[in-house]
Order: structure tokens, then sequence, then C-alpha cells
């Protein structure tokens, strides 16, 4: 018997029991589209975050205490960074382009009848650039607002828009920690980046931080809780890292371990660039367990199949058909359910991806390889399966077979 009247007799075969034929292949339909999707959706947020990250700057260094010695950003007398040491990187480190010193803590925030708990920044103007978060209308606090510790702060714009809604804020006053402060620019759209959410941050001048919020003072100047700098290029930023380590342990007497850690923005990108690849290979494997499960199924249905057929596999191999056609027959019909499921998901895993494409800020694809690795391993899926269930049927003795007639 020939290929084409085995496709031919196992699609009949399959079209007499349509209900059961879909149930079979319901299995490896979620097997396909969950892994489609997964590797659709990973590959999207690995996407998304490279281009959060890189739209900080590649080049961008953070410097931050020592765990153990201050809590990042919080105020206190523990913190081993200080104001006087972003000064001397920026005036002794030839690789460095522009530095930010931040000062952050979370405060209440009014506007008349309108308060909200967000997150206050000291810093200074280079943070505009250093950062890369423009202004939209108004201005940044800059060097004269720092020396004067001048109560001016910029909103984040989804803050502006919380506190003030459509009126515009430029000129008004609102209160930080019950201090009144007068609101002299607004930022563009940022969202979330490491550091949290720049749209939802008050921005004031980092001396107005120290000296009246935060109570960063100390015997030695004004502490610090990171460091942000940016390097002269992408090139630079292992120099710069190593120049500004050799700097501070200088400037801090140290012989021992570090008091503080400095993290380059690169290897920020290929750590989360590795963690969001290990999820999406995590998530398109577990999905992947389903097809194992459909193919567990197709097994069943087709031992199933071979019992109720006895009597037919028995007048046939009485007529003539060998062994070989037989178990071709069985195999076709597997490996007929199995890629009819696989193209069934692949078209069911392609929408889901279109839709979170659509729907959220992931720019989804969906890759050629995924959708033939998907196919092919529910082709083969039927091929393993349904070789015990053919081998069971081809084996059957002929006259044992026409008793059950």
């Amino acid at each position: 018997m020939d290929i084409s009247e085995s496709v031919s007799m196992a699609l009949k075969t399959l079209a007499v029991n349509r209900l059961r034929s879909l149930l079979t292949v319901l299995g490896i339909i979620i097997g396909n589209a969950s892994v489609i999707a997964m590797i659709g959706v990973g590959q999207g947020a690995q996407r998304y975050t490279t281009q959060q990250l890189q739209s900080l700057g590649t080049n961008l260094l953070f410097i931050f205490p020592a765990s153990g010695d201050a809590r990042r950003g919080s105020p206190g007398g523990g913190n081993t960074l200080m104001l006087s040491d972003a000064v001397a990187i920026a005036q002794q480190i030839p690789s460095v382009k522009e530095v930010a010193p931040q000062i952050s803590g979370q405060q209440i925030v009014t506007y008349q009848n309108n308060a909200t708990r967000t997150s206050v920044l000291g810093t200074t103007s280079a943070y505009v650039s250093v950062r890369n978060a423009p202004v939209q209308t108004g201005r940044f606090p800059n060097p004269a607002d720092v020396d004067s510790n001048a109560l001016v702060v910029a909103l984040g714009s989804q803050l502006a828009q919380n506190l003030f809604g459509d009126r515009p804020p430029l000129g008004e006053s609102i209160r930080i920690n019950n201090i009144s402060f007068q609101v002299i620019g607004v930022m563009a759209p940022k969202g979330s980046s490491a550091g949290g959410n720049q749209d939802e941050t008050a921005y004031i001048p980092l001396s107005t931080m120290a000296n009246l919020i935060a109570g960063r003072n100390s015997p030695r100047g004004i502490s610090v809780g990171s460091i942000a700098v940016t390097a002269q290029d992408e090139a630079s930023v292992d120099i710069a890292e190593y120049q500004i380590t050799n700097l501070l342990r200088l400037r801090h007497q140290l012989s021992g371990p570090n008091d503080f850690t400095v993290r380059n923005q690169r290897d920020t990108l290929d750590t989360a660039n590795n963690v969001t690849g290990a999820l999406t290979i995590l998530l398109a494997s577990t999905a992947g367990i389903s097809l194992l499960v459909g193919g567990i199924g197709i097994m069943n249905i087709m031992l199933a199949s071979v019992t109720e057929r006895t009597s037919e596999i028995g007048l046939r191999k009485a007529i003539g058909a060998s062994e070989a056609d037989v178990l071709q027959q069985f195999l076709i019909e597997a490996v007929i359910l199995a890629l009819a499921g696989g193209v069934a998901g692949t078209a069911l895993g392609v929408g889901a991806v279109v839709l979170v494409g659509i729907y959220t800020p992931l720019q989804t694809t969906v890759s050629v390889a995924a959708i033939a690795l998907a196919v092919s391993v529910s082709g083969g899926i039927g091929l393993f399966f349904g070789v015990f269930p053919a081998r069971r049927a081809a084996r059957l003795d002929p006259i044992e077979a026409l008793r059950s007639l």
C-alpha cells in the first residue's frame, strides 16, 4: 500500500470520529500554543527590558554605599558617600563626563486637597543629561538653586498629573514635608527604570534635600545616597570604573574591602538579559509539558483504536496486508493527529502573541524558528507515541483477530 492511499484511509478513519479526534489533539494544541506564546512574550520582555536599560545609557555607572554600611537613599549618618566624593570624581577623573550625586526618600507631597506619598530626589542639574531625563516644560533646578538652598521643584509627568490634573503646574506651590516649594518644571514622560518610577518623582536641589528634608549633613559635609556617573563614551566605562574605585579607596583611606559599590550599567543589562532569557526557557519548558501530555493522549486513543478495530486489522491481514502496511497505517493516523494539533496550536499561539503586542508595551515577535520547532516537535511526538499502538496492531494474529467478528 502506497503512502497516499494510507493517508487517505487515515483521514477517513479520523473523520468518522471527529469529536474523539478533536479531544485527542487538544493537548497538542494547548502545548503548541503555550510554547509559542511563552517564547514570543519572553523575547518581547527581554527586548523591552533591554530598551529600558539602554535608554539610561550604556556608559552609565552608579556608585552606592556598600550593603551593611548604609541603606541606599535613606536618611541617616551611616553613609560612606559624600558630596565631596562626587566633586572629586568630576574634577580628577578624565574618563568621566558628568556626575550627578543623589539623595532620595519617600515624602508626602500635597497640593490643596491632593496628597500623595512619592519619591523625592535631591540632585544637581547634571541629572538631566546623566539620567537622560529631559524637561518637558519649565526648567530643572540649576547650580544657583543648589547654592542657595532654593525651595523649587520639578515634577515627574505622572506626579504633576496626580496633583494638578489638567491645570498648568508652573508657578504653583506644593508642600513637601510641610515645606512650601514652587513648581518650576515638569519632566518629560520617562517611565520606570533603575531607581524607581521617574514619572512619579519630585526633583529638588541637592542642598535643599540635605538641609531641610533628609538631614544628610555630617561633620564631613553632605552625605549622599548614590552617585550617577557617565563615562566619556562606552569604551571608557571600564576605565572609569577602575579609576573611580581607586580614587574612592584613596579618599576613604581603605586598606580592606570597599565601603562602596560601583555598578556598571552594561553589567546590569547583561544580567537582565540573562534573567529574562532563563525565564523564557523555563516558561517554554513548562508549557512544553502539555505537549508530552498530548502525546500520551494520542497513544492512549490509538491503543483504544487498535482494540476497536481488531477485526478490521485481522481482515486486512487475511487478504494480504503485511505488518508493515498495518504499522504504516496507524503511524500515519498518529502523525496526522499530532500535526493537526501543531498547526492549530501554532495559529492560537501566534494570535496570543499578537494580542499581547497590541495591548501591552512588550514588542512581541513570533520567530519562524519557534514555529518550526513547535510543529516538528508535534510531529515527532505523534510518531514517537504512535509507534507502540502501531506495532501492537501490526503484530496481531489475523486468526485471533478474525474471531472477534
